[in-house]
């Protein structure tokens, strides 16, 4: 039985789209996140390998209309993300819902972001991302990755 490993990163940015004000009343938001790790995938498993991961944010009373986006990673599309391991491929997807059927992407190509109205006023904002990689993919054995950006906009 021939085992995979492969690990998704999740890197963050932060953007800011309001203009300048006094750095007491402006607007800011922290982000950070917990990667997706898939661990060992079989390649003779008939069943999809399931993982979560984490982005964690922080806004102030004054950031508003906040949204989460997850970049396409190594991949030219959002369906399927690809991770690699040289010049092979294998395919997953970052999920916004537990049932694993609302792509987290930007909004573009059939993809959701999250969004919330209201800042949650300095209290961490905890979102799951919810990973899967398809079952039957023929690869060798060894570490795939990609590096997936978490980018807030407040």
């Amino acid at each position: 039985m021939t085992v995979k490993r492969v690990l998704i990163a999740l890197v963050v940015a932060v953007g800011v789209l309001h203009g300048s004000e006094a750095l007491a009343q402006s607007p800011s938001c922290t982000i950070s996140t917990l990667s997706v790790s898939f661990g060992n995938y079989n390649v003779f498993s008939g069943t999809e390998l399931d993982s979560t991961g984490r982005v964690t944010y922080n806004c102030n009373a004054t950031a508003m209309n906040i949204t989460v986006s997850l970049s396409k990673g190594s991949s030219s599309t959002y369906n399927p993300r690809t991770m690699h391991k040289g010049a092979e491929v294998l395919n997953y997807q970052l999920y916004r819902n537990s049932a694993r059927t609302n792509i987290w992407g930007d909004g573009t190509s059939g993809t959701v972001v999250y969004t919330r109205a209201d800042p949650a006023n300095n209290t961490n904002v905890n979102l799951t991302v919810y990973g899967r990689v398809t079952a039957g993919q023929d690869v060798s054995a060894g570490t795939f990755s990609d590096t997936v950006v978490a980018v807030i906009n407040f």
